[in-house]
């Protein structure tokens, strides 16, 4: 793939996680965190080149919409990058499409409440549980997102 369509389609999925984060920023930010965008991750696992800009994706929407300062804004950065990493490291390894489930609520839900935690004063272990909570239904909707891409993409 060219790198001007890499570019193109990096910015899009960039502003789609961006969009898709101001549309459910009312229950992206609550207790569950049920962060719809986060299901974009699972894109690494078809482009790989995504993996940098989905961490960018999450720190504009933190920038945006998260309000809780750059620690929030960077810790973004490396769970984005983190969580598309592992996604793609499934696809690496030829691995069940759906272990993909695991990266998407467990690379959230255990590396955002690192910061959390120290920000809003509440023990790492409540957030953990929380957010991987929130994360279950993006997670899913990854996995067909893929599934669904794999098939427009071959035919």
């Amino acid at each position: 793939m060219k790198a001007v369509k890499k570019i193109t389609i990096s910015a899009i999925i960039i502003a789609l996680y961006v969009v898709i984060m101001f549309i459910s920023q009312g229950f992206a930010f609550g207790q569950y965190q049920i962060r719809i965008a986060t299901s974009l991750y699972s894109l690494s696992y078809i482009y790989p080149f995504l993996i940098l800009p989905l961490g960018l994706a999450n720190f504009l929407s933190n920038t945006i919409m998260g309000g809780l300062g750059p620690l929030d804004m960077f810790g973004g950065i490396i769970a984005g990058v983190i969580t598309s990493g592992a996604v793609w490291l499934i696809r690496k390894f030829n691995w069940n499409k759906w272990l993909i489930v695991l990266p998407v609520v467990f690379g959230p839900g255990l590396l955002v409440p690192l910061w959390l935690s120290y920000l809003l004063d509440i023990p790492y272990q409540v957030l953990a549980v929380s957010i991987c909570i929130g994360q279950i239904i993006p997670a899913i909707v990854g996995v067909f997102l893929v599934e669904l891409l794999n098939k427009y993409i071959r035919n």
